[in-house]
């Protein structure tokens, strides 16, 4: 009797089971009969086992006019990158390389010397006796030297586009910094300048020292600027330092367009990106149009758009060199603000949402004790984790 007590209701669900499946089958047979066709799909009117008997285009103008119909037509299966390309024609388009020429070795070549050396290395039998022993010591400054020729250009690119920093400055551009820029605020290696290196905006307070190879009598223009800082535009920017005519490496030797500025993000902002972008002269260029007047103490004559710069002298300049920090807010910006901008200083607060309390429930069941806190009447509202 128990067996057959468990039985029955075995059976019914199965029946039950086999009766709602029928009808969910009907049911979405009747929604396929509903649906209309989205028509005929490409060349499907092509009789593809005789092919003779297609009418022949004769000349490629008349097959270039008929695929033109045919691309032009509305038809239902076109697809999604059409609609994007004539949404945005600048989509998938390929950016421009505006940079030096680069020349990146083969691998086979690199493997080639690299295996080359492991084999003088473990012949060297003073270098596995220093290994043995554990006194072996690796320069530094040969390792950064050996990488500034070799990757660096193409390291830097990769960090450049990782925080946006072509395609703020040149928007549908790039270059692989060929010459390397060595930028330090102090005369540790604090204050060095590293790609995307956090520094306070007081330890930047003043021009830092910047060395670079250059060839003797090639000419450079030098440029400090900042695309997160505008505080009325935001694809505008403020020029800090700019410098052209150098002649080879001597900064202090260049014609100073406008003198240098201290970082000031305003309060609240987070952190700003500062570029410096050095540009290789084919020669001697006449900067009149863009020269500040000293001091330029004006956000408004600091106003600057570095690809409107590149495009009025892109005939005589060439980016070869790129390095960049991050500042944040700390007192020195007041300081920055009132007596150097002689302006008052913004401060951006984050407005806190007010929070979001469901209604509440007579008889709450698996709430924690402090249910009742957030229903509580009372200007102190209390947040936390319920």
């Amino acid at each position: 009797m128990a067996l057959r007590w468990f039985s029955v209701p075995a059976l019914r669900s199965v029946t039950d089971l086999g009766v709602s499946n029928a009808r969910t089958i009907i049911t979405t047979a009747l929604l396929c009969r509903r649906v209309p066709k989205l028509g005929p799909m490409p060349n499907e009117e092509i009789d593809v086992e005789n092919l003779e008997s297609l009418t022949k285009y004769r000349s490629y103008t008349r097959y270039l006019k008929q695929a033109e119909e045919a691309n032009n037509k509305p038809v239902w299966w076109k697809t999604y990158r059409g609609y994007v390309l004539k949404a945005n024609p600048e989509h998938g388009v390929e950016r421009v390389d505006i940079g030096l020429p680069h020349y990146q070795p083969r691998r086979t070549k690199t493997v080639r010397e690299r295996k080359k050396e492991m084999q003088d290395n473990k012949k060297n039998i003073d270098l596995e006796r220093a290994c043995r022993l554990r006194t072996f010591k690796i320069q530094l400054d040969q390792v950064q030297e050996i990488w500034e020729k070799t990757s660096s250009p193409f390291d830097i690119k990769r960090l450049a586009d990782h925080y946006g920093v072509f395609r703020d400055l040149f928007p549908m551009a790039y270059f692989h910094p060929q010459v390397a820029l060595h930028i330090c605020y102090s005369q540790d290696d604090g204050g060095q300048v590293y790609c995307g290196k956090q520094l306070t905006p007081n330890e930047a307070a003043s021009a830092p020292q910047i060395s670079f190879d250059a060839e003797e009598g090639s000419l450079w223009t030098l440029l400090l600027t900042c695309p997160d800082e505008h505080l009325q535009d935001n694809e505008a920017e403020y020029v800090h330092w700019l410098v052209g005519n150098m002649p080879g490496g001597a900064v202090q030797a260049g014609e100073e367009l406008c003198h240098y500025l201290p970082p000031f993000p305003a309060k609240g902002t987070g952190f700003h990106r500062y570029v410096y972008v050095l540009f290789k002269q084919e020669g001697p260029i006449d900067f009149q149009e863009d020269i500040r007047p000293s001091p330029c103490h004006s956000l408004v004559d600091r106003t600057f758009k570095t690809v409107d710069f590149y495009k009025k002298h892109q005939d005589h300049l060439t980016p070869a060199g790129l390095a960049f920090f991050q500042c944040q807010w700390d007192e020195s910006v007041t300081n920055t603000f009132h007596n150097t901008l002689n302006m008052k200083e913004p401060v951006f607060e984050f407005i806190r949402p007010p929070v979001y309390h469901p209604p509440q429930v007579k008889y709450p069941h698996g709430q924690p004790l402090r249910y009742l806190d957030r229903y509580r009447e009372g200007q102190k509202v209390t947040y936390g984790i319920y």
